[in-house]
């Protein structure tokens, strides 16, 4: 075991919440953009329209940070009823920018160096 930080970000975060509120009520206030404007505002989107949606059940939304090196990630927002008669809420935000992808490896067969022949 090492004690050394790494340098990564972390990959994400998954939170889940217990609402009293019917999964229809839920899906508005995420969905509907005057609504979701009250908790999570345009200005922090990357785009104001959702990057997917499977209405009732999920959306998801590209957010971009507001602090150098503004990174961008994916946030996605998942409903599901429960128990109780009201809805369970899944969020699950991930990094995803394209800056933090490792660099594509190259070919196999590239021995590195190239050299000319005369002829």
């Amino acid at each position: 075991m090492s004690d050394r930080i790494s340098d990564r970000p972390p990959a994400g975060l998954d939170l889940e919440y217990e609402l009293d509120a019917p999964a229809d009520k839920v899906w508005r206030a995420i969905s509907i953009p005057a609504f979701r404007e009250r908790w999570l505002p345009a200005d922090r989107l990357a785009d104001a329209a959702p990057v997917s949606t499977i209405p009732g059940e999920e959306i998801r939304y590209r957010i971009r940070d507001d602090e150098p090196p503004h990174l961008e990630s994916v946030v996605a927002f998942q409903l599901s009823p429960n128990e109780a008669g009201g809805t369970t809420l899944r969020i699950v935000h991930r990094l995803d920018d394209a800056r933090l992808a490792p660099p594509m490896p190259g070919a196999v067969n590239d021995n590195g160096c190239t050299q000319m022949r005369a002829a």
